[in-house]
């Protein structure tokens, strides 16, 4: 390449024949002084050597000689400056290449190299031959490196040394040697073209800006040698790394035409701190709106914070983190902080404790526990100064001062640093925690946020964890949860696939494998659709652990097309600061339909559907639970639907619109219908009827309506004679209001059909 041929430069400066008023005895600027008429310089028009030659004798310390013409200078252009001399009589100077750096104005560029390696001359009429390169970048072999601010430069050489002496100087070449400079791809921009040097203390950003506005388009190479950006970056052409890059950590490196790991990985040096940097370039430009691991592995050794690594607190464009893994290295930052403090909670203020010892120490998104407080609550904020913690749930059972438990996982990402954070996506992600870390722990506030096809592989602790409303409309689908604890009996796991506390979730087609529940669900409006959870363990007659649990009475919730493996729906008021139910919804709201619900041995107490309430007054008041299959194996349950007393009761008398039916049982002895209809035969005349439909109600609930009754056949008297009055209903008889008679005129005998409800309709 020779750019004197294709950009049409002018490289050379004159022959001394055209005449010694064109070099200058200063800088080779306007208006200085020449050569020509001088005392001490003469053209010699036949030196056996030079032909051709300038004879001058040195008179000043520096003895300067500039050509008068501007020898262009540019990023990428290299030049190549040949110089013979010999001593010809007195003293012996020392000689050296030299130039003026001048900037478009005419003005010197300061702090770069103006002058070559200097070159004792020590015997007359010895020719000594000097070269030296000059260009922007300090490459191999670049005597002087002007940077990209030099746009010409007048060039010559400097006589140093004693005076006195006379030398004759050769006429001056200038040539283009960029070629040397180039490898075999010519559409190359090498940065230190641009003035980049490379050695990790100079700022080589604005070479690299520089580099990518001359790219147009060509790859622009980082030769090795470690580059200091010290401000942010974007780098719109493709690039390539050899070399590496350091930055500070708040400071952006965006490469729009390299956006993936591998090339992060490059630029840094490390995969961990590449990932780190792509991470945070996410979220700072449009260009891309996915960071593509391209199917790598990233050890991580600590948790990543990644608002912190972002720098922000709130965002809201989509973006994606997809198709790569991260990996937990054992080591003291996975490690779980514990703190121990007393505070006092009322149920006027439902989302604070206060009075709260050791709140300094307290860490935000730490899950909080103690006598009266339900699964997965979490800590939000604090005020350190009021000494209040402001947390995510109601405690159902903590009015008063006690202990609480503050105990803060540690998680691959972790968003709980953003104040906001919407529509971010993790896709094909391996989640490998190896029992050291949890997964995913969601922002304090967010909306529409994703999970898809990703594996959660041994979280420590937890998979998914909102703290917040950072879980509004999250979308989990087609994600594998691998438990920590598959050896471990159900009833001695701590783990958790995922928890919500806002509205509108959507879990769909998921599998979770072994965990003590799969989700623990507040809010409202979600759906559950296509899951396989599973949650036993091998024992015999094993106990077994609830599986979905609802957290609050009125979740809105449609549950459709699972598979309820070895656990139970739990659905609990457990989120509600006053669990005694004096107004509002009570336990509605919730469709379980066409599911398939199993268990293998388990203890004849084992239900799948339980209502847990706390406090008193509770009841159901809309429930479907319909077309569900219901099947044992190696054993026997009793009924697949149960209430856990523990904290509480329902309130029978006040069951309305529930429709517990079309199920089929197997290995189950007792079924649970509502409507039910059953066929009643009366052998014996009697003029009241008992018609027991207690063992059928679903949750032990009451016969409370008779909807129909249908006689099968004549209805006689003990003469069987037809009899054709109709019999009044009396509902909720017998000890357990279970029962319904039927009051006739007189003793009759026959067959009906009742069809009977645990509630009122509407």
């Amino acid at each position: 390449m020779n750019k004197a041929i294709t950009d049409g430069l002018v490289l050379m400066p004159p022959p001394f024949a055209a005449g010694l008023n064109l070099w200058s005895r200063e800088d080779g600027l306007a208006g200085q002084g020449s050569y020509a008429a001088q005392p001490n310089a003469a053209f010699v028009p036949a030196d056996q050597d030079f032909g051709g030659a300038m004879e001058l004798q040195k008179t000043q310390a520096t003895q300067k000689l500039r050509c008068f013409q501007q020898i262009p200078m540019q990023p990428g252009l290299y030049l190549q400056v040949t110089v013979r001399v010999k001593a010809i009589s007195g003293a012996f100077p020392a000689v050296r290449i030299a130039g003026y750096a001048a900037r478009s104005n005419g003005s010197n560029v300061p702090g770069v190299v103006q002058v070559g390696p200097s070159v004792q001359l020590s015997q007359y009429g010895q020719v000594v031959e000097l070269r030296a390169i000059i260009g922007a970048g300090a490459r191999g072999g670049v005597t002087m490196a002007w940077g990209v601010s030099a746009v010409y430069g007048h060039l010559g050489l400097d006589l140093t040394g004693p005076t006195g002496g006379v030398v004759r100087i050769d006429d001056i070449e200038v040539e283009d040697v960029t070629g040397i400079y180039l490898r075999d791809i010519f559409d190359a921009v090498d940065v230190r073209d641009y003035g980049a040097v490379g050695n990790g203390v100079a700022d080589d950003t604005a070479a690299f800006d520089a580099a990518d506005a001359a790219a147009q388009g060509r790859t622009i190479t980082v030769p090795a040698g470690t580059y200091l950006i010290a401000g942010n970056l974007t780098i719109e052409n493709p690039i390539r790394f050899q070399g590496t890059v350091i930055q500070p950590d708040s400071v952006r490196l965006a490469l729009t035409r390299n956006y993936d790991l591998d090339t992060y990985t490059s630029a840094f040096g490390s995969e961990l701190l590449g990932f780190r940097k792509a991470l945070q370039a996410l979220f700072y430009f449009t260009d891309h709106v996915a960071l593509d691991l391209s199917d790598r592995r990233v050890d991580l050794v600590a948790p990543l914070d990644v608002a912190a690594i972002c720098g922000l607190t709130t965002f809201a464009q989509r973006r994606f983190l997809t198709n790569g893994q991260l990996n937990a290295v054992a080591g003291p930052a996975w490690n779980t902080g514990v703190v121990t403090a007393v505070a006092s909670y009322s149920p006027a203020s439902p989302l604070r404790l206060s009075g709260v010892t050791n709140i300094s120490t307290i860490e935000i998104g730490a899950r909080v526990s103690g006598t009266g407080v339900g699964r997965e609550v979490y800590v939000t904020a604090k005020n350190v100064g009021a000494g209040t913690v402001d947390i995510s749930q109601p405690l159902w059972g903590g009015a008063g001062t006690r202990t609480y438990t503050f105990s803060r996982y540690r998680y691959l990402l972790d968003f709980s640093g953003f104040d906001d954070l919407s529509r971010f996506e993790i896709d094909r992600m391996d989640l490998n925690c190896n029992g050291i870390a949890s997964g995913i722990m969601l922002p304090r506030v967010g909306l529409a946020i994703r999970v898809a096809e990703s594996v959660f592989n041994r979280p420590k602790d937890r998979g998914i964890t909102s703290i917040g409303s950072g879980c509004q409309g999250l979308m989990v689908d087609d994600c594998q949860f691998w438990s920590n604890e598959q050896a471990t009996l159900a009833q001695d796991r701590t783990t958790i696939a995922m928890n919500v506390n806002a509205n509108d979730v959507k879990v769909r087609s998921n599998r979770i494998v072994r965990f003590a529940h799969f989700a623990v669900v507040g809010g409202g409006g979600h759906m559950f659709i296509g899951n396989h959870f599973f949650q036993g363990d091998n024992a015999s007659v094993g106990v077994r652990r609830a599986g979905l649990v609802l957290a609050q009475t009125n979740p809105r919730t449609t549950f459709t097309g699972n598979y309820v493996d070895n656990c139970w729906i739990e659905w609990s008021n457990e989120y509600d600061a006053d669990p005694d139910f004096t107004s509002g919804f009570s336990f509605g709201g919730l469709s379980v339909v066409a599911n398939h619900f199993f268990a293998s041995d388990v203890a004849p107490w084992f239900r799948w559907i339980v209502i847990a309430p706390k406090g008193s007054g509770q009841f159901v008041h809309g429930l479907s639970v319909s077309d569900n299959s219901f099947r044992t194996l190696n054993g026997t349950i009793d009924r697949a639907e149960g209430v856990d007393t523990t904290n509480g009761t329902l309130d029978y008398g006040r069951f309305r619109n529930v429709i517990f039916g079309a199920n089929a049982f197997n290995g189950v002895a007792q079924l649970a219908m509502s409507p039910l209809t059953i066929e009643h035969t009366q052998n014996t005349a009697a003029d009241t009827w008992v018609v027991d439909s207690a063992p059928f109600m679903p949750f032990g609930a009451r016969a409370r309506n008779t909807q129909s009754i249908v006689a099968e056949g004549a209805i006689t008297n003990s003469s069987n004679v037809a009899q054709f009055a109709m019999p009044y209903v009396l509902n909720e008889q017998g000890a357990g209001q279970g029962q319904v008679q039927l009051r006739w005129p007189s003793p009759v005998r026959g067959r009906v059909l009742a069809t009977i409800r645990c509630d009122n309709p509407t």
